[in-house]
């Protein structure tokens, strides 16, 4: 099995984030979900920053999500203020990514998983090119992952709609690095086998884009949770503007059925936010009822 592209774009247009995926190479047979045999990773051209390690192809029983007790170190996240001007909003997401490689990259490792931190970067233009493709910039397109790369567009951010909320960005961007700490850990590939095995648009394809959707918004919530009132930058203010802002958020606003109601939207942001404790991020493991 070959999956050599994966992108993620985070589209805000309507208050509701969207996500596109694309992978290349033999979809094969569907991941049971059971644990799988460790798929080796080359990390001989990682660069600075990588760890040695091994995905694990693996969904409800993935390593990372066995443990009830193992959460996220609350660590002190120092931010720039926030400036809705370009050069601010990158100094902001900067310094956010740096925090974000801080929570999840030793948590990553102590799993022997190989932790690389993404690579930001700040396209201009009405289009960027990426390894999976290129991608117009609109008012839509807000952030995009692909292949261990972040991208935030400024003019995709759409400040004039949400305005000097800072907490409201910081769980944007946390949610995408949820999805490379799926891509990390092997959960990612896992459930693209899944849903390339059962059709991406049928009742079970959606369902478990579904479930991905959840998880990385409650890994979101986990980051959150895990800094605010740290003596860093995330006040209880950033934190409940954040908080509120869920509730705008997922299937009910955007009218597709592929990133969960928003009731359940905002729930699973709130889990990891309040209890940050990964194995309630379990969204593989929970009744169809919690994900629809």
């Amino acid at each position: 099995m070959a999956f050599t592209l994966s992108a993620v774009a985070v589209l805000l247009a309507g208050l509701v984030v969207f996500v596109v995926v694309t992978r290349t190479g033999d979809s094969g047979t569907a991941s049971s979900g059971a644990p799988a045999s460790a798929t080796s990773v080359n990390n001989g051209n990682a660069g600075a920053g990588a760890s040695a390690g091994e995905k694990v192809l693996a969904l409800a029983d993935h390593p990372i999500l066995q443990d009830p007790d193992a959460g996220l170190q609350n660590i002190v996240c120092r931010l720039p203020e926030w400036h809705s001007d370009e050069a601010s909003v990158e100094a902001f997401f900067t310094a956010a990514d740096e925090c974000l490689n801080e929570a999840w990259g030793p948590f990553l490792e102590a799993y022997h998983l190989p932790f690389l931190p993404p690579a930001l970067h700040f396209p201009t233009g009405s289009s960027f090119e990426t390894a999976c493709g290129t991608i117009g910039v609109g008012v839509a397109t807000a952030a995009y992952y692909c292949d261990n790369n972040l991208y935030v567009p400024y003019r995709g951010l759409q400040i004039e709609q949400y305005g000097d909320n800072p907490g409201v960005y910081l769980a944007l961007i946390a949610h995408e690095y949820g999805h490379h700490v799926q891509e990390v850990a092997g959960i990612m590939d896992a459930v693209w086998q899944r849903i390339y095995a059962v059709g991406q648009q049928s009742p079970q394809g959606l369902e478990l884009s579904r479930r991905k959707e959840l998880q990385a918004q409650c890994f979101s919530g986990m980051f959150l949770g895990a800094v605010v009132d740290r003596g860093g930058s995330l006040t209880r203010e950033m934190y409940a503007k954040a908080w509120r802002d869920q509730d705008t958020r997922g299937d009910n606003t955007s009218g597709s059925h592929d990133h969960g109601t928003n009731a359940h939207y905002a729930a699973w942001w709130r889990k990891g936010a309040q209890f940050n404790r990964i194995a309630q991020c379990n969204t593989f493991s929970t009744p169809a009822s919690e994900v629809s």
